[in-house]
């Protein structure tokens, strides 16, 4: 009779079972939470990929990119072009994984082949700038 691998442990329960079971190797660990599956000749095969993945879930991270795409499924790449009208946008993706609001302003300044974009901050006006020494 062929053993059918039981549900995989996630969330809480995960990070739970894996502090108790600390004094195994990772593989015994991802096999007792559930990361395995039985094959022909009850081989079993523990899905290592899959158990690091739900641990780091579990912790609040994860290795999708499908979380980090804007509303329009879009990935941020990081990297912009100039328009036609001669200017950047930075989208609402950066913006908004930077806790900016509307009527934030910065300070520009340039660099030879770089622009810095510097927060102003509107309480003082006394802002580190790496660049000045």
């Amino acid at each position: 009779m062929t053993e059918s691998a039981p549900t995989p442990l996630t969330g809480k329960a995960l990070l739970q079972k894996v502090k108790e079971l600390s004094h195994l190797p990772r593989r015994e660990k991802a096999r007792r939470c559930g990361y395995y599956t039985v094959g022909k000749n009850n081989q079993t095969r523990v899905n290592l990929a899959d158990f690091f993945e739900a641990l780091l879930e579990a912790k609040g991270t994860t290795l999708d990119a499908e979380g980090s795409k804007d509303g329009r499924g879009r990935e941020p790449t990081y990297r912009v072009s100039v328009h036609k009208n001669g200017q950047i946008v930075i989208g609402s993706t950066y913006t908004e994984k930077m806790g900016l609001k509307p009527g934030d302003e910065f300070e520009i300044k340039l660099g030879y082949k770089h622009i810095h974009l510097i927060q102003v901050d509107n309480e003082r006006d006394d802002s580190f700038d790496p660049d000045e020494d």
